[in-house]
């Protein structure tokens, strides 16, 4: 078994507010997070499929091909937008992190097929250097 990755780069701002909540709640929770005026974070994304090399390509997947997926059907849908007001797919959910590691597995493994019979293994999201979601699925 073969694992291949491709990182992309987006921008995007949000805020972690839980409306059941009191303003002060949401500022012990959430800290800075909960700013009335938003925040933004430059993120890292790295998909990383896995399978078996084509005999004719010796590629588990294209790469070319995996990027312009990744970019038609998640960075397009995120960058430079609000993940709270903007992006459908996270409408009525916490704009955490963990919540748009998982949104982007489900996108990415409903349309990896069309370019590849390589599974995805792993999305893994960086929303600072030094904080980062990985998720596998299920």
């Amino acid at each position: 078994m073969i694992y291949i990755s491709r990182q992309e780069h987006f921008n995007a701002a949000h805020k972690l507010y839980n409306p059941k909540w009191s303003e002060e709640r949401n500022r012990e929770v959430f800290g800075p997070c909960a700013n009335t005026n938003w925040h933004g974070h430059n993120y890292e994304l790295i998909v990383t499929v896995k399978g078996t090399p084509d005999p004719d390509t010796g590629f588990v997947v294209d790469l070319k091909a995996l990027s312009d997926l990744i970019k038609r059907h998640v960075i397009d849908q995120v960058d430079h937008k609000n993940l709270n007001l903007d992006v459908p797919f996270m409408a009525g959910q916490m704009a955490s992190t963990e919540n748009l590691a998982v949104a982007f597995w489900q996108i990415l493994e409903r349309e990896l097929p069309a370019i590849t019979p390589a599974k995805l293994h792993c999305v893994k999201l960086y929303e600072t250097p030094r904080n980062f979601v990985e998720y596998y699925g299920g």
